[in-house]
């Protein structure tokens, strides 16, 4: 009765006291390596797969020791009966996860990960290898895109599969989490891509008829795709000029008010206003493919829809808002979150002030930039 380590190579258990493995591989040292207990039951040697953690091990077989001593039944390691497909099916039966506005996509991440560990997979046999190997592919294999999966939508993917273990360990489902603290990947996804007004009326009179709406919508109002898609008639307030949307409608579950630009309220006025009210857009899923066509057509290059909120919310602070009441109206909650929305430019850069420059001058780069062509001129002559 004892403790076994794994060889990270060649997966060969033996004693902890061990070295190095019968293929060379140094175990002491390894950061990788995985604990089995091995004791008797009934005359039959019994091993079973722990995981990472050494102290769980060490806890594991104390209470197979002191279950043999009393003369107790050995309950079986709940990792060790539980597999990734019962786990996933539990996990999403559960009343707090089946409300979640995100439910389907929280499906999808989990499922994804399961694609590539395996459903009959028992959590005792998941290591944070296993993680590690899962996020190499997704960074690799293209998806159904035709490209590799970026970073960021790795590390949800990874997220929500954790949140389920962490979960099922809340509720007893398991004894640990087999997958511990994974490192997720470095996140590179703040997008730098603004139009100007010129490049978005040549998108705007490239759009076709079904999303000029949306486009229009989301260059001018700092809302996000799924708002503007679903947007009613009840929330269109003409009289004010307001779009109102309730605390149900909104990723922060905050409701706010948004003011509408004139070219919004003048667009809202010209459609059609059904007697009953019901959807502004009857085609509430977003047409990628006529939105890529309209870009390839007007010569602009890596531009998201996404990306037109960025400049929604960057053309009201050049406009001289306060920042306080841009978030009001993009619903961001934090600075760091509305923050990543901001660009400066080099051209509004190049407009900065000094404090020592003489009264009278602007002090600005043009300013200087100027002063200096005439000292070149004027050294010349």
């Amino acid at each position: 009765m004892g403790i076994l380590v794994e060889c990270p190579s060649c997966k060969k258990r033996g004693g902890l006291k061990r070295k190095l493995c019968k293929c060379g591989h140094n175990v002491q040292k390894a950061g990788s390596k995985n604990y089995w207990i091995e004791y008797y039951l009934e005359g039959k040697r019994t091993r079973e797969r722990i995981g990472r953690s050494k102290q769980a091990a060490e806890n594991r077989l104390r209470e197979v020791q002191t279950a043999k001593a009393e003369g107790r039944n050995i309950k079986k390691n709940k990792n060790a009966i539980t597999t990734l497909g019962a786990l996933r099916d539990w996990y999403l039966d559960l009343p707090e996860v089946k409300q979640k506005r995100s439910f389907k996509s929280i499906s999808k991440c989990i499922s994804i990960v399961l694609d590539h560990l395996g459903e009959k997979k028992f959590a005792s046999q998941i290591s944070p290898a296993d993680i590690q190997g899962f996020q190499k592919k997704r960074l690799l294999e293209n998806t159904l895109w035709g490209r590799p999966a970026k970073p960021a939508t790795i590390n949800r993917n990874v997220a929500n599969f954790r949140a389920m273990l962490n979960r099922a360990l809340d509720y007893g489902k398991l004894e640990t989490n087999p997958i511990g603290r994974v490192r997720q990947l470095e996140e590179n996804n703040v997008r730098e891509r603004l139009l100007t007004p010129e490049e978005f009326e040549l998108l705007y009179n490239h759009c076709s008829e079904n999303i000029k709406g949306p486009v229009l919508i989301a260059y001018y109002l700092p809302m996000r795709q799924a708002e503007i898609l679903n947007l009613t008639w009840k929330e269109i307030d003409l009289k004010k000029g307001f779009i109102r949307l309730g605390g149900q409608r909104t990723k922060n579950k905050t409701g706010r008010a948004i003011p509408l630009h004139k070219r919004i309220f003048d667009y809202f006025h010209s459609l059609p206003r059904p007697i009953h009210g019901g959807y502004v857009f009857e085609q509430r899923c977003w047409n990628r493919k006529a939105y890529l066509k309209a870009l390839k057509v007007a010569g602009i290059e890596d531009f998201t829809y996404h990306d037109l909120r960025h400049c929604a919310l960057n053309n009201l602070r050049l406009a001289g808002n306060d920042r306080y009441v841009i978030k009001q109206a993009s619903g961001h909650k934090t600075d760091s979150a509305f923050q990543r929305y901001i660009l400066v430019t080099e051209d509004e850069m190049m407009g900065m002030k000094w404090l020592d420059q003489k009264e009278g001058k602007t002090g600005t780069m043009d300013t200087y930039m100027d002063t200096t062509d005439n000292f070149k001129k004027d050294k010349i002559s």
